[in-house]
């Protein structure tokens, strides 16, 4: 096992680190309020090589592995919870575009994808689905030479403001489950499509809402993987995800402890700094614990990404473990800031809203638990007929 990362992904890490701390922290809360992201920021990582590093270099990525990726995911969200999305998305959706689309298309829109000049959502939810993702309403039928979209998706990343989106469909039988689900890639700037943003407690800048399709065309080469059986296929990249997730939470939970260690050691009581008494050391000592061990854990799942090898059970274990624990010490870290930690000058109460969506989105707890007891004991674990892998973004 390679536990210590090589000179290169020192550098990436390095430059994300620099990156993060001169141009994301300073105004991380600032544009948490707000409800869309600046795209400014965004080319600056791009034209850095910190967003998609681990796409095909074919479609102007770095070919790097998955642990680097992480790595940057990691150092950006110690900075800007929600600055990670982009990374996340990057990786996520240009590795389903580039591998699943039509060359054209991936030859097109990866490349701006990682420069930061696109962002690629993914239309999957909708309302009345949530973890029955496969539970899918929004028609997509036969026209000339392509098909027509009509239906919502709802609490998707970037709603407002993404360029493009991977959106499924159903195009076969209505109560075929996940058969009969097709994936497009559809340019979202084009009539017949109107957007919405939820006002969210957290990801404010993240934009999460719904997209509305009237009546949208499309051509036929704009269909991604197998018609009718795009679910099974392209929910495959959720493994991917699902880590990555687990590494934003864990940065924006290391970027607290690690200020409320200096605050500890400042603050005095009773005579002495408050660090001294265990009823405040113990707590940020099992952080410390707890975060080392679910760092591992996050890269150990992207190194067996990397070697090819299954992974399912390690990326559900990310996704339902860090969100929780994450919150967990984050509000430690608020209690132990006293009356102070209650105002919003500090970040933890920020962090604490942005994590906290992500016990929800991507797939619940429950869901990902059921994910890993199938793939303990197969499907008599699922004692009923459902497709029990799904995700909200």
């Amino acid at each position: 096992m390679q536990f210590q990362p090589t000179d290169e992904q020192k550098a990436f890490r390095e430059t994300a680190n620099r990156f993060a701390t001169e141009k994301l922290a300073p105004t991380y809360q600032e544009r948490a309020s707000g409800h869309t992201f600046d795209r400014a920021l965004i080319r600056e990582m791009g034209a850095l090589g910190l967003i998609g590093a681990d796409l095909p270099e074919e479609f102007g990525g770095l070919g790097e592995s998955s642990v680097t990726s992480g790595m940057i995911v990691e150092e950006i969200a110690y900075a800007d919870f929600n600055a990670s999305y982009v990374q996340l998305l990057g990786s996520l959706m240009g590795g389903m575009v580039a591998k699943h689309a039509s060359r054209d298309i991936a030859s097109e829109w990866v490349p701006k994808v990682v420069s930061g000049d696109a962002v690629i959502g993914l239309g999957l939810t909708e309302p009345r689905g949530g973890s029955d993702a496969a539970n899918l309403i929004l028609k997509a039928e036969k026209s000339g030479n392509g098909w027509r979209l009509n239906g919502e998706k709802t609490s998707m990343s970037f709603a407002s403001q993404a360029d493009a989106a991977v959106v499924f469909a159903r195009t076969g039988d209505p109560n075929g489950g996940s058969r009969g689900v097709s994936a497009f890639f559809v340019d979202l700037n084009q009539d017949g499509i109107k957007r919405t943003h939820f006002d969210d407690i957290g990801t404010k800048p993240v934009g999460r809402g719904s997209v509305f399709f009237d009546d949208v065309f499309v051509l036929a080469e704009n269909m991604m993987a197998e018609q009718d059986r795009a679910f099974g296929t392209i929910m495959a990249g959720f493994d991917y995800s699902r880590a990555l997730i687990g590494l934003e939470c864990l940065g924006a939970a290391q970027a607290s402890v690690n200020e409320t260690w200096a605050y500890v050691q400042e603050r005095e009581a009773f005579g002495a700094p408050i660090v001294q008494y265990q009823g405040v050391s113990f707590p940020l000592a099992e952080a410390e614990t707890q975060l080392t061990m679910m760092r591992q854990l996050c890269y150990y799942t992207l190194d067996l990404r990397d070697r090819g090898l299954p992974h399912t059970s390690e990326a559900a274990m990310c996704k339902w473990y860090l969100p929780k624990t994450a919150c967990e010490i984050l509000h430690q870290c608020l209690i132990l800031h006293g009356h102070y930690g209650y105002t919003t000058d500090l970040p933890h109460h920020q962090r604490y809203n942005d994590v906290l969506g992500l016990q929800i989105g991507d797939g619940t707890a429950q869901i990902q638990k059921l994910v890993i007891a199938r793939e303990k004991v197969g499907r008599m674990a699922l004692q009923y007929d459902k497709k029990a892998t799904g995700a909200q973004k």
